[in-house]
């Protein structure tokens, strides 16, 4: 599954498309993950990749601009009671690469794991950013998300059982 996009800038055309990441987006992926955290280093594999490829309900998104990855997402659908056979999606991991931002690219992200999510009757859409990462707050709630509708917690592995 992917759809794609043409985007007309300084007279050259950019092709944009998303699909499900492959093992041979290890690279590029793990090029994504460095920037985005600097607290401990991301350890991608190839197989890795490859596993969740085949899961259907862990979908690790690329973004491609003429070929080359420039965004990654990591979408989680899970199953839940509540609303009949309604799962929820976690989206994890949205990372655009630092000379793509403000280019729209995690704009045309978010919109595609939104219209997935409707195709899978997702009830709702939950995501964390870190919170002194006030632009991606910004981005989050001018796309619709509220910050306010539920308080998110966290306990690192490093704390488990403390």
């Amino acid at each position: 599954m992917g759809i794609g996009t043409a985007d007309y800038r300084a007279g050259t055309l950019n092709m944009r498309s998303i699909r499900r990441a492959q093992a041979n987006d290890v690279e590029a992926i793990g090029k994504l993950y460095r920037e985005l955290t600097t607290l401990s280093t991301p350890s991608v594999s190839a197989e890795r990749i490859a596993a969740i490829a085949s899961s259907a309900l862990t979908h690790l998104l690329v973004c491609e601009n003429d070929g080359e990855v420039i965004a990654t997402a990591l979408v989680c659908l899970c199953e839940d009671v509540m609303f009949q056979d309604q799962p929820f999606a976690v989206v994890e991991n949205v990372i655009v690469g630092t000379q793509y931002q403000r280019e729209g690219i995690g704009k045309y992200l978010m919109d595609y794991i939104e219209d997935f999510c409707l195709q899978q009757n997702c009830s709702k859409i939950m995501l964390m950013t870190g919170s002194v990462n006030r632009n991606a707050r910004d981005f989050y709630t001018a796309m619709g998300y509220d910050p306010d509708a539920k308080i998110g917690l966290i306990k690192y592995r490093r704390n488990f059982g403390h």
